[in-house]
């Protein structure tokens, strides 16, 4: 079996990151960074945008699926991959899983995108439908790894799935490196705290007074709510929100810590605030982005956060959306006249 790194502490570190990278180089793309003179005249500042809803399986989920099916042995291949999702780490397993002739099976909501369940179908992963109102995704996976010997792959609280993502931080950093500039602000997508914990120890192995921040659905904004009072914290996911990647109502036990340290802090928008962004993508840069994948723009749109004459990165991180869901978003104005 593989040797998990303890985790009673865990941080990714400059040179595991950088295996990362290296490991994972042969099947990720290195999206680009754009920019929009609209946006930049928007906020009087310069914003460095990653699209990694143009990476392969359609979202950065992909980084930290790779680096972790990539060091399974021999014996853990053959036994196969198990993990739950609400669609962009089942995607990204799955299309893992059939380019490594690897078996997969992806437990996933009855009410995810009918787009995430047919693309982990049609990557020839076994999708098992569940009740999340009734049944629990950590146990169905448990007991399946139990009788079958497959691995368990969870979405974000994993260290290697942490560190496959915080390739995306360094990338980031060292394409704006690369252009000449500095980062002062960084802005990630949060739901359990993967991305944003590995992307900000990304990000800071180069450019370390970058502050950075998560962003969250109001009414899901747990990592929002554990840094302002410095322990894991349950947002009351009372509501329901559009971004369906994002509705985990609480940090992980292994991302919150690294956030504590390296995170300036969270902010949370709201549905509306997400469609605009969402029309902003696909006016101004041409782009099809989810819901999910759209908040760090929304927040930089309705003001959330003032980077008034600053350099800030933003990622748009995921771009998996029905198509009547998009065509909803991008035609219908919000009634708070956004």
């Amino acid at each position: 079996m593989t040797v998990q790194p303890p985790l009673d502490h865990f941080e990714p570190t400059a040179d595991s990151i950088q295996a990362a990278r290296d490991r994972i180089a042969k099947y990720a793309v290195r999206t680009p960074i754009l920019e929009s003179q609209e946006l930049n005249g928007l906020l009087g500042a310069r914003v460095l945008i990653k699209p990694e809803n143009l990476q392969r399986s359609g979202s950065f989920k992909l980084r930290g699926a790779l680096n972790r099916a990539l060091q399974l042995n021999t014996a853990e291949r053959d036994c196969g991959i198990v993990t739950w999702s609400s669609g962009n780490h089942g995607l990204a397993i799955s299309f893992v899983a059939k380019h490594l002739g690897i078996s997969a099976t992806v437990l996933m909501p009855y009410d995810a995108p009918k787009t995430k369940v047919e693309g982990v179908r049609l990557n020839g992963a076994t999708v098992r439908l569940y009740d999340k109102t009734k049944e629990d995704r950590e146990e169905i996976g448990a007991q399946i790894a139990a009788e079958s010997g497959a691995v368990i792959i969870p979405p974000y609280d994993d260290p290697y799935v942490i560190t496959g993502q915080a390739t995306l931080g360094a990338e980031i950093a060292h394409q704006a490196a690369e252009m000449g500039m500095s980062l002062d602000v960084a802005l990630f997508s949060c739901s359990g705290g993967g991305l944003v914990s590995g992307a900000a120890c990304g990000v800071h192995t180069l450019m370390p007074r970058a502050a950075i921040y998560s962003v969250e659905p109001a009414g899901f904004d747990g990592m929002a709510l554990s840094l302002a009072t410095g322990e894991r914290r349950k947002a009351p996911a009372l509501c329901t929100s559009i971004c369906d990647a994002l509705l985990v109502p609480a940090p992980g036990k292994l991302t919150f810590p690294i956030c504590r340290k390296h995170l300036a802090g969270g902010l949370s928008v709201v549905d509306d605030e997400v469609k605009e962004a969402i029309r902003f993508a696909y006016r101004e840069l041409k782009l099809v982005v989810e819901p999910g994948g759209a908040v760090a723009l929304a927040a930089l749109l309705a003001g959330t956060i003032d980077i008034t004459g600053k350099t800030a990165a933003i990622l748009l991180s995921g771009g998996n959306v029905d198509a009547e869901k998009f065509a909803t978003c991008i035609t219908t104005v919000p009634t708070s006249g956004i």
